[in-house]
């Protein structure tokens, strides 16, 4: 389905992420790289990124595990099954945030679709060629004055997922928790991983030696 441009005036449903909520995300393991560190923007971008000259910074979290690799690792593994090769996973990591103020968010689920006019076929739910389209949607979340954007995981749609929006957020907006971490390359988080996915028919094949 082809998404639709955002209506005018601009005036959706938001979600309240609480003080104190978790977001777990995946992210590239680089040098210099935390995991409260927004993307600026560089890549092809995503469902909600980017826009803005010069970019908004962004950054993409889910509100489990389970959807954060979804989102990530298997983005683009098909629902049917597949391989995830070592390249895929071995410089990734997971790490969980938490939010040290109330963040108010658009919602582009629920009852917000509707009050929107709009399908998540046609937004949240999208093939990878509406997102020139769908940013479009974020774009005007962001001139709302809003922290980001929610919406159910299209890979994991018992489960939301996150943007936000890095000029509208300090660094004292999000706080890495300690107590969880996962470094899929080796060991005890390589074998969830595996056994994760092997319930999801997809195939992780091991590290080379």
């Amino acid at each position: 389905m082809v998404t639709p441009s955002p209506p005018e005036p601009f005036n959706p449903h938001t979600v309240t992420l609480p003080a104190g909520s978790q977001l777990v995300r995946v992210f590239n393991n680089a040098p210099g790289r935390t995991a409260a560190i927004f993307n600026p923007g560089l890549g092809p971008g995503g469902r909600f990124s980017f826009f803005g000259s010069p970019p908004v910074p962004v950054l993409y979290a889910a509100q489990t595990q389970e959807a954060a690799i979804c989102e990530t690792l298997l983005h683009d593994v098909p629902v049917t099954g597949g391989v995830l090769f070592p390249e895929d996973y071995e410089n990734k990591v997971a790490a969980r945030l938490s939010t040290t103020r109330d963040l108010r968010l658009a919602s582009f689920l629920g009852t917000g679709l509707r009050a929107l006019r709009i399908e998540a076929a046609q937004l949240a739910d999208t093939t990878a060629s509406e997102y020139p389209r769908t940013v479009g949607w974020a774009e005007a979340a962001h001139r709302c004055g809003l922290d980001g954007v929610a919406w159910m995981s299209k890979r994991c749609n018992s489960d939301r997922a996150y943007v936000l929006f890095g000029d509208r957020l300090t660094s004292t907006d999000l706080e890495i928790d300690p107590t969880y971490g996962r470094i899929f390359a080796t060991g005890a988080d390589l074998d969830w991983l595996i056994d994760f996915c092997a319930g999801l028919h997809v195939d992780v094949l091991a590290p080379r030696v």
